[in-house]
């Protein structure tokens, strides 16, 4: 298609300078971040998008995420997992089968609601191609979605299982792009323009240490309710919020209302390198609603909020495959349940960030039908928080 654009996850793979984050424009946060303060501190994690930008023949803000949790060098290897959900108005696949057996085996994908299917084919053709021995078993892909249909033309079906191929393919860790890339390009949060946003935290206990990572896809919450570290910038802004304001809605479905104020959806995935249980794994994941709270959401009834959680350590263990010698045991290291609480904290602290982040990294877009949304102004944090404006 005319206009789409694959790009790899690296921000010096952009094109330009990095992008501010949040941290950057003042905004103070808990707790210590990783080297790259992103979801691939996480060791082996790698990163991908396939970002869709097109005028014709429709107008596109569309794309595909995709997560390897241990590199495209172990793609089917298990790992212990739980979900939590804050509202179900939204889809996560492969989630009966996570909550059977506590640990999923595929890459991870995120893109727009009426994409799911063609992202998950995507997935199946390429673990065909890059690890045949799992995928001749049989594979349930992570596929999570958020509503993207205010800026792109979302029954257009131009999302297609080669864009998710191509996310995996471009796969990489290190420091990565935010905002209006991959599955985030037409989101939009808090009543500005939205997307992806990513974060970390690293859990010291005597002599270990571990991270946490988070990377979400943000499309929820009113404007009137971001809060950021206590100052009601949502409120206070004097940017436009067409989305909320315009009547776009009434005007498409003949409805008298505009678009709902917090409709859209989340999804959350938080990974860790320390060594978890399944039902550690769902605890962490019941954390994220605590961060999301932090920058002001309440949850609407018409937000689809799924979190999932997972552990990239014991590889090579948690062996489901079919085959597998009846009685066999296995030996896991786990961290103990007392110990359980810095990974809590970390969740929190980094949901947070990473929100902040994604509305700080995201821009301006026009879209379908001239739909606008506008980003969070940075003289606006700049200012809440004290700090000058660059110079040059």
């Amino acid at each position: 298609m005319s206009g789409t654009v694959t790009s790899r996850a690296a921000i010096a793979d952009t094109g330009g300078p990095a992008q501010p984050r949040a941290r950057d424009l003042g905004v103070p946060f808990d707790g210590e971040p990783g080297p790259w303060n992103a979801i691939t501190d996480v060791p082996g994690l790698e990163v991908g998008y396939s970002t869709i930008v097109s005028d014709e023949p429709i107008t596109v803000r569309t794309g595909v995420t995709a997560i390897l949790p241990r590199s495209r060098n172990a793609p089917g290897a298990p790992c212990a997992a739980g979900i939590a959900v804050l509202n179900g108005n939204g889809e996560l696949t492969g989630r009966s089968w996570i909550e059977e057996s506590g640990q999923f085996q595929t890459p991870i994908g995120i893109t727009n609601s009426h994409a799911v299917g063609a992202v998950h084919r995507g997935i199946d053709r390429w673990m065909a191609e890059h690890d045949p021995a799992s995928a001749a078993q049989w594979m349930l892909p992570v596929v999570g979605e958020t509503w993207d249909g205010y800026l792109n033309s979302i029954n257009a079906d131009t999302v297609t299982p080669e864009h998710a191929a191509a996310a995996l393919d471009a796969v990489t860790g290190g420091p990565i792009a935010e905002g209006n890339v991959g599955g985030g390009t037409g989101m939009n949060c808090y009543g500005f323009k939205g997307g992806t946003g990513t974060a970390s935290r690293v859990v010291r206990s005597g002599g270990s240490a571990w991270t946490v990572g988070v990377l979400l896809q943000a499309n929820f919450g009113a404007r009137g309710e971001l809060r950021v570290a206590g100052h009601r910038l949502g409120a206070e802004s004097a940017a436009p919020n067409p989305m909320e304001t315009s009547g776009w809605f009434a005007a498409e479905t003949e409805r008298a209302a505009s678009a709902v104020p917090g409709a859209g959806s989340v999804i959350v995935i938080v990974s860790t390198d320390a060594p978890l249980l399944p039902d550690q794994c769902r605890a962490l994941a019941r954390r994220v609603p605590l961060g999301l709270a932090r920058a002001g959401t309440t949850g609407s009834h018409f937000s689809g909020d799924i979190f999932l959680a997972f552990s990239t350590a014991n590889e090579g263990s948690l062996g489901s495959r079919m085959g597998t010698t009846t009685g066999t045991v296995e030996t896991l290291e786990v961290l103990s349940w007392g110990g359980i609480d810095p990974f809590y904290e970390a969740v929190v602290q980094a949901t947070e960030e990473a929100v902040l982040n994604a509305l700080v990294a995201a821009r301006d877009v026009t879209g379908r039908d001239g739909h606008e949304s506008f980003a969070l102004p940075h003289g606006e944090v700049r200012a809440a928080f004290g700090v000058s404006e660059p110079t040059s």
